[in-house]
């Protein structure tokens, strides 16, 4: 089902489905019953755009400190659940905006039965989440190891099961760090149901191996108009699950607002710093989230000018000094040492 035709879910004050923005999503890495550490990263992601917030629930304590963190954040709150079904029924209790459990370790299905009716009662949107690794034995059996159509058949299984329990506000999650297996379940899975997908490789890696995995996954899968949250998980601070997130959507173009730098490779014309000038124009644009444009810097002046002129602004270096380049035309010559400040200076005033 193309994210234009699943189901609308409402999850806090966000909705998706139906056509509606794909949403980011990212997860805390804070001990959950830290409640001012785990409020400044989801302050801290909200700036850099995250539009809803995870956090993992192991113990009662955990589960009380969500309602002390609601009351200090914007965007919704998931509680991640795992094995207890008294910590989904305390944390919807406690306020959380959507619960991501996987009925097949919540236990029988009285406990199941028991977080369905808590979530109907306050009315919010169950996650069901299936990863490769957790897929049942009968599956790897039937399947003969792990496949795209196990996690797919275990999936709709859980969801069949809340169904049954008279719930229907679901969201779907099928996720595996086989980013081939990852694509193929998604494709399968959206042609028998029309829930809003929450779509990822999980445990695709570090900063760099994790975001390139989760590009080329997510990249072919937003692409076939699947899904409609995100998230990319990776090993390391969850800000920057969110910057690649956003750079995934907005190369897809799902996503406008922010300020796009694109910049031209070294080679043996380069005159300038441009590695280190760029790494300073990617920092020094995140101040101007509100804009819409795009920014090119450029290693040197004998394509520069060319290269940039699909840019709004840039740059292009030159010996010593460097030119500033706006939608296409130069506007004027810069010293090297002063490219960053005159590009900040034009940014400002646009």
């Amino acid at each position: 089902m193309n994210r234009e035709h699943t189901r609308v879910i409402r999850i806090g004050d966000r909705v998706i489905g139906g056509g509606n923005p794909v949403l980011i999503q990212s997860m805390c890495n804070t001990k959950t019953q830290d409640i001012e550490a785990t409020v400044a990263q989801i302050k801290a992601l909200t700036i850099a755009g995250c539009d809803i917030i995870r956090v993992a629930v192991p113990d009662m304590e955990a589960a009380k400190a969500l309602k002390e963190i609601k009351k200090q954040i914007t965007i919704p709150l998931v509680a991640d659940i795992h094995f207890d079904y008294r910590l989904a029924i305390a944390s919807i209790e406690a306020g959380a905006d959507k619960i991501r459990i996987n009925p097949g370790n919540i236990g029988s299905e009285d406990r199941v039965r028991a977080v369905v009716e808590k979530a109907k009662e306050y009315n919010i949107p169950i996650r069901v989440g299936v990863n490769s690794g957790s897929l049942e034995k009968n599956l790897i059996e039937k399947y003969g190891g792990v496949t795209a159509q196990g996690i797919v058949d275990s999936a709709l299984q859980k969801v069949r099961m809340i169904e049954e329990l008279g719930y229907d506000n679901l969201v779907i999650s099928i996720k595996s760090s086989d980013v081939i297996m990852c694509i193929k379940a998604h494709e399968l899975i959206s042609e028998q149901t029309d829930y809003p997908l929450h779509v990822g490789i999980t445990e695709s890696g570090t900063l760099v191996s994790g975001t390139i995995k989760s590009s080329v996954g997510l990249g072919v899968i937003l692409y076939e108009g699947i899904g409609d949250t995100i998230r990319v998980s990776l090993t390391g601070d969850p800000l920057e699950e969110v910057k690649a997130a956003r750079l995934i959507l907005k190369s897809l173009g799902l996503r406008r607002g922010g300020v796009e730098v694109v910049s031209c490779p070294t080679c043996g014309r380069t005159r300038i710093d441009l590695i280190s000038l760029a790494n300073q124009v990617e920092e020094m644009v995140s101040k101007f989230d509100h804009l819409d444009v795009k920014v090119a810097v450029m290693g040197c002046v004998v394509n520069g000018p060319g290269e940039a002129r699909e840019a709004d602004i840039g740059i292009a270096g030159g010996v010593g000094e460097g030119l500033l380049i706006k939608k296409g035309e130069v506007i004027r010559k810069v010293p090297e040492d002063q490219l960053l400040m005159a590009l900040q200076e034009e940014l400002m005033n646009m």
